[in-house]
């Protein structure tokens, strides 16, 4: 508890709490938020086509191939080529063949070029491939 001195000798208790310590936890958590969120967020703009299925359960660390609109390949945030690919799932799966590999691809892209990666993973014995889409609410409610 504080006090303070006021006319002669008498020490008054002060009622006052000291925000200043909460203000500087509060800025200080402020920025780890600030600096931590945009590291959260997978900053690669593909156009998903909508998806009427339940969502199924995504692991603590996803591993991520996604197929742009100029047909290239990113594995995660890296940009792979078809013959770095294998090299590339290995070292982002440790090597473990059951790691399920989420598969996205823009709505322009065409199925066949969809198919092929598909193929290519399965050539190289991941066969766990799960096909990403936006949700878009209950059945019936989407368009055609």
């Amino acid at each position: 508890m504080a006090g303070r001195f006021q006319e002669g000798d008498t020490l008054e208790e002060n009622h006052e709490i000291n925000v200043t310590p909460f203000i500087d936890v509060m800025l200080v958590l402020l920025i780890i938020f600030m600096v931590a969120a945009p590291l959260a967020t997978v900053d690669i703009n593909v156009d998903l086509p909508p998806s009427r299925g339940v969502a199924s359960e995504r692991p603590d660390q996803p591993v991520w191939l996604t197929i742009a609109p100029d047909l290239s390949l990113t594995l995660g945030q890296e940009a792979v080529t078809v013959d770095g690919l294998p090299a590339a799932l290995d070292a982002a799966t440790e090597g473990d063949r059951e790691t399920r590999v989420f598969l996205r691809a823009d709505k322009s892209v065409s199925y066949g070029e969809v198919m092929e990666v598909m193929n290519l993973l399965r050539d190289i014995s991941y066969n766990r491939i799960a096909l990403v889409g936006l949700e878009s609410g209950p059945a019936g409610n989407a368009g055609p």
